[in-house]
């Protein structure tokens, strides 16, 4: 279908990508009045992502709560994200303060669960259209700007979709960008992970744990229905033996943990599966016509489990920037501009995680705090906020929190 050029869109804003950052944002835009499309190029209503750390970060907890999904994935059995890091200085064990309120949280949540959820949450939303079998095949272009895509559809031609504002919501290898002429800056990862899931893997207090090993990295997450998902995460260094017996490499590297969990007496109910090579990938949310949100616009290193946080997050920060001026009532090229600087405040985030993604030990003031938030309270409830991602890094390393750790670290005994 070719609409003439001066017709009115079909849709305010159509959307590539219907997974979590792409669902949310049709949710919060259709509730504030906008008519969109979301297209989905997988025809299969219950498809999810399966290469994830299955973890939602705490700053998301106020999307999950605007969307209504908080009493469904309690009742689906997702569980709080509570956590512990082991160090070299010992384990990093965040807890309330006494008498205080209790740590931030979102949810560990299988993706088998969680992406079937919120896209039918999308289905049922007045003023959403989830196209399924849709796949983007190009954007459509008036005087330099982004007016539309084109996506071919599951009888197999093709479809034009005109809108006031394209979103890309298409993951890390995002078409919408592609087509969109969107650069890409590229952050080398030197590590490369595997996973698999596992019932009846007791952790220690039933919470999940990261080994910060330095350089090689691992976690334990527990889920929902009973199954944890762990994951190793180690230097490419010790690529040449996972890929001459993935399986023995990935039991051997989770034995030799510090405090390993016992996985030789839980069942593995999942193949190892994993990457050899991602990388993170950066690029500007914004464009005539065109914005980016979760993976599409930022690609982080998955060993932080950032990625579901900061999708659901995207959409949310889009949808308040955007909905008045994509349904015609505001100047869409300003709601643009707002949204994109919203979006700015994950860039130190972005390339301290880059740095670390070199798969080097703790620099000097990594090594400080770190080594003061396993032997002080308040100091590992700081931690607790960066993890959770309610702090960014000037905070999480700014001045007084250097110097409180040196004192903790002086003064320490043992």
């Amino acid at each position: 279908m070719t609409m003439p050029q001066d017709a009115p869109p079909e849709y305010d804003v159509v959307i590539g990508g219907a997974s979590l950052a792409g669902c949310a944002a049709a949710i919060l835009l259709a509730r504030r009045g906008v008519r969109v499309a979301l297209l989905e190029r997988r025809s299969d209503p219950s498809a999810y992502k399966v290469l994830c750390t299955h973890s939602i970060t705490a700053n998301a907890y106020p999307v999950l709560d605007e969307l209504g999904l908080v009493p469904a994935l309690e009742e689906a059995g997702a569980v709080h994200n509570d956590a512990r890091w082991w160090t070299r200085w010992g384990w990093i064990e965040p807890k309330p303060a006494p008498g205080g309120p209790p740590l931030p949280y979102a949810y560990n949540v299988r993706r088998s669960t969680l992406d079937p959820l919120i896209r039918s949450l999308a289905a049922e939303t007045p003023g959403v259209d989830l196209l399924l079998g849709h796949q983007v095949t190009g954007v459509v272009w008036t005087g330099g700007r982004i007016v539309g895509v084109t996506a071919s559809s599951p009888n197999g031609g093709e479809r034009e979709f005109r809108a006031r504002l394209v979103v890309g919501a298409d993951g890390k290898d995002s078409a919408v960008a592609k087509y969109a002429k969107v650069a890409t800056r590229q952050f080398e990862n030197t590590r490369f992970g595997y996973l698999a899931h596992f019932r009846n893997l007791p952790l220690q207090g039933g919470i999940g744990q990261t080994w910060f090993l330095e350089p090689d990295m691992a976690y334990a997450f527990p889920n929902d229905d009973g199954v944890t998902v762990l994951a190793v995460l180690p230097d490419k260094k010790k690529l040449p033996a996972f890929r001459e017996d993935r399986e023995g490499s990935f039991l051997e590297f989770v034995r030799g943990l510090p405090e390993a969990p016992p996985i030789d007496s839980a069942e593995r109910v999942s193949k190892i599966i994993g990457t050899v090579d991602y990388p993170l990938h950066s690029r500007r949310p914004t464009a005539p016509g065109l914005a980016l949100i979760g993976d599409a616009a930022l690609t982080g290193d998955p060993l932080w489990g950032v990625g579901c946080g900061w999708a659901l997050q995207s959409a949310q920060w889009l949808a308040e920037a955007v909905a008045p001026a994509a349904a015609g009532r505001g100047g869409l090229d300003r709601a643009l501009a707002v949204y994109a600087r919203r979006h700015r405040r994950l860039t130190a985030h972005q390339l301290m995680a880059a740095d670390f993604a070199k798969a080097r030990p703790f620099n000097p003031a990594e090594r400080l705090v770190f080594a003061a938030a396993a032997r002080d309270a308040d100091l590992a409830r700081h931690m607790h906020r960066f993890a959770s991602r309610l702090i960014g890094p000037a905070r999480f390393l700014n001045p007084a929190v250097l110097a409180r750790s040196a004192y903790v670290n002086l003064t320490h005994r043992g």
